[in-house]
């Protein structure tokens, strides 16, 4: 008969075989130092005075929402106003309102698409101390009132985001989607990459002009960088390598190219949570695209660092018991992780009043109700992860842990050189409204309740003592770690809408208005074994994610 002795030391050479190995320091594949202010939002343009109110009346929750990340990655998140709505705004000076939009709903359901602002609407800037914005100027307008909008909106753009509340400059949303819009072309189907480079040119330059006469400063202090070109994604109707050798940054003036990137489209067949959104390759699919762009790019001498200015899930704003489900926060999680560790330096988390893939809805109207939403606490986890983004000794590196699943995935953290963090999200579905339990290896792969909620036991293997490339998977020598504590994101199941918690936290609007309230019936503080071959073993159910704390 085996002794508990010799059972015991069979099963930790059997982990030891099929552990996930850990470097001490970066290995080959971690990312460059991540920028600050990686966790960032986009707000829709027509959305933005809800989200943000005036001076009179800030919307103190989205407000509080936002300090929680900022807190978290060391810089709050940089607010990009702009989207569709942006190129549909024209300036009224005489008009009272922030605000008056039109519905239109052959052209969409959820936003305004006759839009006209007022001086009042730049009173939103006002709200949130410390944060940083871009305002989104209007380039599909031309004729009289297009230009007319430009150079009334940009001095009064420019002095409400002054006090150091200005990020960087954007003008036009999704130019190569210009001609072939759904919602109706707004250019003719000869425009190309020439044509949109030149009309670029020629309206920054009165950008420019403007400012220099209006805000001087902004020059001086080398503050008129743009986003830029915003175009919807790689494939459409204008092409990024052709539009950046046409000129685009012939005055020297962009800062960041900008892209956008959604999974899939709210209403294209086939679209599930689990085949879409809680699937790793689904994501690395969609990323690879920017990442072969930013290759190209790069490789024709362009240095600058490549964003999503704005990105979610399903784009036309989200599906319902989809992009508002727990386990779009999940996605929302590995899609995040996965851009920092391939090289995007910024991701800008699309938001709007009533989208269903919203983070938060910060007023109550007849569709929505006032609260936090479940991608917001993918938000905190993803923050929370990255930790202190900011100053000399925060260089944060990502490394894909590549796990070769698609229903789950692992990312180290890196700080100044030393492993610190790991983060592991389990996304095979876990239902909690259905009976139905199928364990296959499919797109419909998962289990629902009300039966137990199956786990994944992950197993790494901590560097030795005195080495640092973690790829001694037999060895017996003690870890220089001494102990790993778990932070968990958990909720009851992939299609829950309420009942989520980061690290025993809640964000909901109902407990503190947004600020984090423990929950004493969640577990927290959790600390995990390191055996003495310096494995550490973690189950993580399905459907939710784990963040390994390092200490050493």
């Amino acid at each position: 008969m085996f002794t508990s002795g010799i059972v015991a030391g069979l099963l930790l050479a059997r982990l030891a075989e099929c552990a996930i190995p850990l470097a001490l320091a970066p290995p080959s594949n971690a990312s460059k130092p991540i920028l600050d202010s990686f966790v960032s939002f986009s707000i829709e343009f027509s959305s933005f005075p809800d989200f943000a109110g005036n001076s009179g009346n800030p919307n103190t929750f989205s407000y509080t929402l936002l300090k929680n990340l900022g807190e978290l990655q060391g810089s709050n998140p940089i607010i990009r106003v702009g989207g569709n709505t942006e190129d549909y705004a024209t300036f009224n000076a005489s008009q009272e309102e922030a605000l008056i939009g039109s519905f239109n709903f052959n052209r969409s359901k959820d936003y305004p698409t006759t839009i006209s602002i007022g001086p009042s609407y730049f009173d939103s800037y006002s709200t949130w101390p410390n944060f940083t914005f871009l305002h989104g100027f209007n380039l599909a307008k031309n004729g009289t009132v297009g230009y007319d909008t430009l150079v009334s909106t940009v001095p009064l753009a420019c002095k409400a985001l002054s006090n150091g509340k200005l990020a960087y400059w954007e003008l036009g949303n999704e130019p190569d989607l210009y001609k072939t819009s759904s919602q109706g072309p707004v250019r003719p189907a000869w425009w190309n990459e020439t044509d949109y480079v030149q009309e670029w040119l020629n309206k920054t330059r009165i950008m420019k002009q403007l400012v220099q006469e209006n805000c001087p400063e902004v020059i001086t202090e080398g503050k008129f960088k743009f986003y830029a070109p915003n175009f919807g994604g790689a494939g459409n109707s204008l092409n990024m390598i052709r539009t950046w050798n046409a000129g685009l940054d012939a005055d020297n003036d962009i800062a960041f190219i900008d892209s956008h990137n959604y999974i899939g489209g709210a209403t294209q067949p086939g679209v599930t949570l689990q085949g879409t959104l809680m699937n790793h390759t689904s994501t690395v699919l969609s990323v690879a695209k920017h990442l072969n762009e930013s290759h190209l790019l790069a490789n024709t001498g362009v240095g600058l660092p490549y964003i999503l200015g704005e990105a979610n899930s399903l784009y036309n704003e989200g599906a319902p018991g989809l992009s508002n489900s727990f386990g779009a926060a999940l996605w929302g999680v590995d899609f995040n992780l996965y851009c920092a560790a391939t090289g995007i330096a910024r991701v800008h988390m699309h938001q709007g009043t009533n989208y269903r893939y919203a983070s938060w809805q910060p007023v109550q109207t007849v569709n929505e109700t006032l609260g936090t939403k479940a991608p917001y606490y993918g938000n905190i986890m993803v923050a929370a992860f990255l930790g202190n983004l900011t100053g000399s000794n925060n260089d944060v590196s990502i490394s894909d842990l590549e796990l070769g699943s698609p229903y789950q995935n692992a990312y180290a953290a890196y700080v100044n050189g030393r492993l610190e963090r790991v983060a592991i999200i389990q996304m095979r579905a876990y239902n909690t409204t259905t009976t139905t339990t199928t364990t296959g290896t499919g797109t419909g792969a998962g289990a629902s309740g009300p039966g137990p909620r199956p786990s994944e036991t992950f197993s790494f293997q901590l560097p030795p003592s005195g080495t640092g490339t973690g790829t001694n998977k037999g060895s017996t020598s003690a870890s220089v770690v001494k102990s790993v504590g778990v932070q968990r994101l958990m909720a009851n199941g992939s299609d829950a809408i309420t009942g989520i918690t980061f690290d025993g936290y809640s964000y909901n609007y109902e407990l503190a208005q947004g600020r984090p309230v423990v929950l004493n019936n969640v577990t927290r503080n959790e600390v995990v074994q390191i055996a003495q071959n310096g494995m550490v073993t973690v189950d993580v159910p399905w459907s939710s994610a784990a963040i390994l704390n390092l200490h050493y």
